[in-house]
């Protein structure tokens, strides 16, 4: 038993008061003369053995009535812990993920959570509810109930571990709290090991919500598998979980407008192909008809009216092999020597290579510094016989520069996988061991800010990077490397010039990083803008001379085919959809331990933790006790004789 205010109890003290009443009476007794002084005697020893006991009822009447009246004021309750003396804080996180559109066993697993959550909370306690887009805090369900209800899943996924982490940043750094965490969540399993770390003053409630099955079938993503004079072949790969499907619909959709159907029996993975027009402006939409989860049965992609690569070489040797990799089909190659160079069409390119200068004019040096910083890219093949003061001025700005000439043969051995370069789609597999390329020559390269993409035998640098500038450090003709015979020159010059202006891809995920460049003209303080429907958005953007590089990241977050709009001009379409790691629908197992709670009811959680703080008051059993015993008091001073 606790009370709210012990200090109440001092006043138990005054129980010394009637005892010491009782105990020393102060009254004196007066002689009375009377003749039968035999029968007297009896009478009187018989009245003082009466009124003792009565005397010794009566104070153990009143001592109980006054001790039951200060407990009552002191306010007395039992509960599990120091209620009173402890504050309490209780924090909900509700994942709202895609893959909590699972069906339960009374419906959607959110839509569950919400009601459950909304009915079995007293709708004036103060809480925090956490989402994965969210944060309600120190807030009621009676301010939030709309919310709540209305509330939609987030292409936001979070890992369990941020998830947990995130909640707990609501939670105060106070001690003497009473801390509650309610983790609802399906624990869908996200290749990470879910161990929740259990301090003495947090209790983590774990409500893992488990759908009736695992089945779903999902458009996994698109690509363009071939390309034709007439034709594009688009092939679709399927992913499914849980029972196999004999008869899977795929439609595909320019716009509104249904272009091609098709059916594929899937059991694990899947793929089909379908061919659309070459010269087509394309705002393509394929679906499924899946009943399970929603998210995945779409996929938006796009196809613009092609936009080709502007490259410039200012030649010094002969560029044949320059010419085989930038053909007319993807760019647009200019080549020209330096004494012929028109430096007006300078800022109209995405890609500048200088071949086998050996000397970088000083108007030349002065205007490539400045189309690197609007943008550009370059790439620098030195000769055996550069000026180097002069390749060192252009190179100043980014702490680099080619020093000796070392006149020894060296293989290019080592490649940098890591490298944008090289890391996506180059390889299927990492090569330690292939026809090494080699130079007869090459110049040492001084910095400490060029990361390496080609290294030789010695780990010096063959190709490196700084910023958008693309460094060789040997010259690149025949009597010079094998490197113009090696496949490596096809992959690393194509993706130098597909990174100088990169072209919007077919589609990209939500929540990531996507980066792509836009050809237009803008005016003063104009934006580009992203528009779908009545959806309007103003992407992170950088203008230069003759396009505009935008970044998305957090926004748009609804798949859908967005227009790129210059005020009311729209200049090309670009697509985003979901990403699909919650289409596998595998679940985490968490395991409860010391101050962690394993449940798959929220009601029963909350029911818990009501237990848990609830409070059982018992001054009024005090307060009638005392009622009772003023009660016995009068009747006993009534009727005991």
């Amino acid at each position: 038993m606790q009370f709210k205010y012990p200090e109440i109890l001092y006043a138990l003290l005054l129980l010394l008061i009637p005892v010491i009443v009782h105990l020393f009476q102060l009254r004196k007794f007066q002689k009375v003369d009377f003749t039968n002084v035999a029968f007297l005697k009896e009478a009187v020893q018989q009245t003082r053995q009466s009124s003792q006991i009565k005397k010794w009822l009566i104070l153990c009447t009143r001592l109980l009535l006054l001790a039951a009246l200060v407990i009552a004021f002191a306010q007395p309750f039992t509960s599990k812990t120091n209620a009173f003396a402890t504050k309490k804080e209780t924090v909900i996180y509700l994942d709202n993920s895609f893959s909590m559109q699972a069906k339960g066993a009374k419906g959607e697993l959110l839509k569950r959570a919400v009601n459950d959550i909304i009915s079995v909370v007293p709708e004036n306690e103060n809480l925090s509810i956490v989402t994965n887009d969210n944060i309600y805090k120190n807030t009621s369900i009676k301010a939030i109930k709309n919310d709540l209800l209305q509330l939609q899943y987030s292409a936001n996924k979070l890992t369990l571990e941020d998830a947990l982490l995130k909640s707990k940043t609501v939670l105060s750094n106070k001690k003497n709290v009473l801390k509650n965490l309610v983790f609802i969540s399906d624990f869908q399993n996200n290749d990470s090991t879910f161990k929740p770390i259990a301090d003495t003053l947090t209790h983590i409630n774990l409500v893992k919500l488990q759908p009736v099955n695992t089945n779903n079938a999902a458009i996994d993503s698109v690509y363009i598998s071939e390309t034709t004079a007439g034709s594009i072949e688009l092939k679709v790969l399927l992913k499914n979980t849980g029972v196999a499907i004999d008869n899977l619909t795929i439609s595909l959709f320019n716009d509104k407008k249904l272009i091609a159907k098709t059916s594929v029996a899937i059991e694990d993975r899947a793929e089909t192909t379908f061919s659309i027009p070459a010269d087509q402006i394309i705002n393509g939409k394929i679906t499924i008809d899946d009943a399970n989860l929603e998210f995945d049965n779409s996929l938006y992609f796009n196809i613009n009216k092609a936009s080709k690569i502007n490259v410039l070489v200012i030649n010094a040797t002969n560029d044949a092999f320059l010419k085989r990799i930038y053909t007319n089909t993807e760019f647009n190659y200019t080549s020209t020597t330096e004494n012929q160079l028109n430096y007006s069409i300078i800022d109209k390119q995405n890609l500048i290579v200088l071949h086998e200068l050996n000397n970088i004019p000083v108007a030349l040096n002065t205007i490539l510094n400045q189309f690197v910083k609007n943008g550009g890219s370059l790439i620098i093949i030195p000769s055996k016989t550069i000026n180097a003061n002069s390749y060192n001025q252009l190179l100043a700005n980014y702490q680099v520069s080619f020093t000796n000439l070392i006149s020894s043969e060296k293989q290019i051995t080592t490649i940098n996988y890591a490298h944008p370069l090289y890391n996506k789609g180059v390889f299927e597999k990492q090569v330690s061991n292939f026809q090494y390329p080699k130079v007869n020559s090459f110049y040492n390269l001084a910095s400490n800010t060029v990361a390496a993409a080609l290294q030789f035998e010695d780990k010096k640098i063959f190709l490196g990077q700084s910023q958008s500038i693309y460094i060789f450090t040997a010259a690149l003709n025949d009597e010079n490397s094998s490197f113009k015979n090696s496949p490596l020159i096809v992959a690393t010059l194509y993706n130098i010039a597909k990174q100088s202006f990169k072209i919007p891809e077919l589609y990209y995920t939500i929540g990531e990083k996507n980066t792509f460049d836009v050809e237009t003209q803008l005016q003063q303080d104009a934006v580009l803008s992203l528009v779908n429907n009545d959806v309007v958005l103003i992407p992170k953007q950088q203008y230069f001379n003759n396009k505009v590089v935008i970044t998305t990241l957090e926004s748009p977050n609804t798949a859908a085919t967005y227009s790129i709009n210059n005020k009311t001009e729209n200049i090309k379409n670009i697509s985003y959809n979901y990403n699909r790691n919650e289409s596998d629908l595998v679940y985490a197992s968490p395991s409860s331990s010391n101050h962690i709670t394993l449940s798959n009811s929220i009601t029963s959680v909350f029911d818990s933790i009501k237990s848990d703080s609830k409070i059982n008051a018992l001054w009024k059993w005090f307060a009638i006790f005392a009622l009772a015993l003023l009660i016995i008091e009068m009747l006993i001073l009534k009727f005991f004789k």
